[in-house]
């Protein structure tokens, strides 16, 4: 039996992830077929894209045509299935998605849709049974407004939709129209977008109601203005009691308009949410002539439901904010002109001139100028980054994920003080801004693991509540009392069990943590990375590059003898100076350093000795540099068992050596470590503070190295010699002892680690599309330090939705037995219910004023 790896991307390039429902798809058509004996997700991840892995038997099936099953089975699926990222406008709150997602169910071919209260909608269909065109009409027909995307979004859509068949709506096939009669495609998207701007707002206008979308709050304020006139009035004799009754029946209509429409909608499906429970409950309040009650139990649940839509437009604004921060235009620069034009019209490797304190328009290399430029909005760094141009200004820097910090810059970053000249290396449609919105917005779609609990629980609750109320409307058969006081308790338990705070307790804590999160510089995709981040008790690191610099520095110069110790540097520099070996250069930058602008003799006739070092001449002299291996085979001029030790006591402390000699004679010892980050060790005693009670370096140097750094640093283990291979072992052994592991890594050659992992996150993932991919958590900034404040802001999320789901069921579970037993009326029982929904509303919005330590 063979093996075959495809990348996924290669044969599915539609799916955004191995999770998707498509990958499930191949591996059924797949697995089975003659030769073919299974097929699986492989663990490993090269650059960070996931594969699938093909067990074959050469004899019955060759490798070709394993290649050409998997290609040709791919096209099928991308053919047939299409995947929609869609805002819209007009979701008012949890409940409301709900009934959305159920209602995109009923077209035929749609298989999977997922709504969020924040205005994003994901669908996944069968695109041999429906379109797009047909999923647009039913969400416009639920009165949802499609908001055009931004070029960025749009462009990638689009693209996604014509590579792979998609049928499409009726505005991109005029698009693609326009575009064969000699259009450029970047204008077709400006007139596009004008077009749709302006339909939108009549839709907006439409479909929110004579006030727009703030209908249900001025509906409310409406309903409780009616209610407060008419109970005021009720006291004044003069007035007969009709007055104040058609206030309240005006109160009525205002106040149960959505609720009812909602409710309607929804039973009309199949389903009975809370709106159905309060229409019911106000219905039956005004059968027993108690209209005050009624009229006050739909005005709290409707201002409840506007204050709901208020909280998610307010979490919603904080990550739409990040779509806003590109600027919409740049200065292209020309045939020593410049010249100002949209975003979408430039091109990689177009010159940009950005202006002091002005907006970076692309991502891009800086070519010419220095400025500092405030990375906050992307990277969450309170500090900002001093760029200068790259060494090489004509080279293509678009396919690099390795550019240095002083050298890059983002889209929607702003320049310091000073003009800078920016090589474009992105498209905006790319850039990592561009991206970081659209897995934000995917994010919004991604239910986590309290969410599905509580819908799960809501909807066996509902029915459960409707029969307990239809049991106590015969109390009077078993009691005695009249019929009137039996139906008015069961009204009174129908709004007491109505679980509205439920409802919003976790969405609402979600939403604000991911929006809080992305302000800081942190993208959490979604509510499950969200909730586990707050309970990880465990976290692995790599070594190279996470907790340490990634690149070693000059640390011990050891005169042995009578030389100076500068003067000894001097020979280390003049002779390294040759060697492009990356610790010679170390020892020449960070050796030049220290000189200071002493003047070093040029050194020459270089001769490399493959593993041990290296031999030049400096002036008359023969210099040697290397390992103690180097000096075994060389002469009879060994080194003293002194001089051995003393290297050997620098390497037990996790350094490389280099022993120098002149001549015959042995002059100094050099050392070099790849030194731990300034912030590592405070930032692991921040974690160690938080809670974290473990913390274990995963390294592929050698156990002496990663103890040095461990016990400098302050980690709880190190385990040094592992191969990736060995590095998920080592994840899935912690995860026994430990159940929940976190894995911080750069995303890309620790992805398979990541990957087994509870939590995978990666570090510098600005400008890294491997990392931001790969990632359950991607910190933007290359800095160690933010990890304290995303871990203290999923805990803080996680108590929250505890707090929330608390308080939701506390109320509930002690106003349903008040209600039966009659201590609670209608009005204690909605004053209680509403003020809930209040409370966690207003506990959940705390996430976005959470503050770093």
């Amino acid at each position: 039996m063979k093996k075959l790896k495809m990348k996924i991307p290669v044969i599915l390039p539609q799916v955004p992830d191995e999770k998707d429902a498509c990958i499930n798809r191949i591996i059924d058509k797949l697995s089975g077929r003659e030769g073919i004996d299974s097929v699986h997700i492989s663990d490993e991840k090269p650059d960070g894209i996931p594969q699938l892995c093909f067990h074959y038997d050469p004899d019955v099936i060759s490798l070709d045509r394993v290649k050409s099953l998997a290609e040709t089975t791919g096209a099928q699926i991308t053919d047939k299935f299409g995947h929609r990222l869609i805002a819209v406008e007009g979701i008012r709150h949890t409940r409301h998605a709900r009934t959305i997602e159920k209602a995109v169910k009923e077209v035929d071919g749609v298989l999977e849709v997922s709504a969020s209260a924040s205005g994003m909608v994901r669908v996944e269909f069968d695109k041999g049974i429906t379109g797009f065109g047909a999923i647009k009409k039913k969400i416009e027909k639920q009165g949802l407004t499609i908001i055009e995307p931004s070029v960025d979004t749009e462009t990638y859509l689009q693209k996604m939709e014509v590579s792979n068949g998609e049928e499409k709506s009726e505005d991109t096939q005029d698009k693609e129209e326009n575009q064969h009669v000699g259009e450029s495609e970047d204008h077709v998207h400006k007139d596009g977008e004008e077009h749709n701007h302006k339909e939108g707002e009549s839709e907006a206008h439409a479909h929110g109601g004579i006030f727009g979308k703030n209908t249900e709050l001025i509906f409310a304020i409406i309903c409780g203005t009616l209610l407060g006139i008419g109970f005021g009035l009720s006291y004044v004799e003069s007035i007969p009691d009709w007055v104040s009754l058609s206030l309240y029946v005006g109160a009525y209509f205002f106040g149960g308009y959505f609720t009812a429409k909602e409710a309607i909608q929804t039973v009309a499906k199949g389903g009975f949410e809370i709106d159905f429970l309060m229409l019911v409950a106000a219905i039956g309040a005004a059968a027993l002539g108690e209209w005050a009650e009624g009229a006050l139990l739909l005005f709290l649940f409707s201002l409840g439901h506007a204050l709901e839509h208020y909280a998610m437009e307010k979490a919603r604004k904080s990550i739409a904010a990040l779509a806003d921060l590109a600027p919409k235009t740049a200065l292209l620069k020309k045939d020593g002109k410049t010249e100002e034009v949209g975003i979408e019209k430039l091109s990689i490797g177009d010159i940009i001139v950005v202006k002091p304190n002005s907006k970076i328009s692309a991502d891009g290399v800086v070519v010419n100028g220095k400025s500092s430029v405030n990375q906050a909005p992307i990277t969450g760094e309170s500090v900002p980054v001093d760029k200068i141009p790259v060494e090489d200004t004509s080279r293509d820097y678009s396919a690099d994920d390795d550019i240095k910090d002083e050298n890059r810059v983002f889209a929607g970053t702003i320049n310091g003080n000073n003009t800078l000249e920016i090589k474009v290396i992105k498209e905006a449609k790319d850039s990592t801004l561009s991206r970081l919105v659209k897995l934000v917005n995917e994010a919004q779609t991604q239910k986590s693991p309290t969410q599905l609990l509580t819908d799960k629980f809501e909807k066996y609750f509902v029915p459960s509540v409707l029969i307990l109320v239809g049991i106590l409307l015969f109390a009077f058969l078993v009691i005695d009392e009249p019929f009137s006081a039996s139906f008015y308790r069961a009204m009174a338990v129908l709004v007491a069990a109505s679980p509205c705070a439920l409802a919003i307790s976790t969405p609402s804590a979600v939403l604000s943590g991911v929006a809080r999160a992305a302000r800081g510089g942190v993208l959490i995709k979604g509510g499950r990375p969200l909730e586990d981040l707050g309970v990880i008790t465990a976290l692995a690191f790599d070594k190279t590059g996470t907790l340490t610099e990634g690149k070693p520095k000059l640390t011990d110069v050891v005169p042995l003898g009578d030389i100076e110790e500068n003067e000894l540097l001097k020979i280390a520099v003049a002779v390294e100076n040759l060697s492009d070996h990356p610790l010679a250069k170390a020892v020449v930058r960070d050796g030049k350093e220290r000189l200071k602008g002493t003047d070093i003799n040029d050194a020459s006739d270089l001769e490399a000795v493959l593993g041990k070092g290296i031999k030049a001449s400096l002036g008359k002299d023969k210099i040697y540099i290397g390992n103690l291996d180097l000096y075994e085979d060389l002469d009879e001029a060994k080194p003293s068992e002194e001089i051995s030790n003393k290297v050997k006591e620098l390497e037990s402390d996790g350094n490389t050596t280099m022993l120098i000699r002149r001549n015959k004679e042995y002059i100094g010892i050099i050392a070099l470590m790849d030194t731990p980050r300034e912030a590592a060790k405070e930032t692991l005693k921040k974690l160690k503070e938080i809670g974290i009670k473990r913390m274990i370096m995963l390294t592929g140097d050698n156990q002496k190295v990663a103890d040095a750094v461990a016990k400098e640093i302050g980690l709880t283990d190190a385990w040094g010699s592992l191969l990736p291979e060995e590095k998920v072992d080592a994840i899935k052994e912690l995860k026994e002892k430990e159940s929940k592991v976190a894995m911080v890594g750069d995303g890309v050659n620790d992805a398979p680690a990541m990957a087994n992992s509870t939590v995978g996150i990666a570090m510098g993932a600005a400008g890294s599309d491997v990392a931001l991919e790969t990632a359950d958590v991607a910190l933007m900034a290359d800095k160690l330090e933010t990890l304290p404040f995303a871990i203290g802001l999923s805990r803080k999320a996680k108590a929250i939705i505890k707090q929330n789901l608390w308080v939701s069921l506390g109320v509930v579970a002690l106003l349903i037995p008040a209600t039966i037993l009659s201590w609670a009326n209608i009005g204690i029982a909605v004053a209680f219910h509403e003020g809930s929904t209040l409370v966690v509303v207003a506990n959940a919005l705390r996430l976005l004023a959470y503050k770093k330590d």
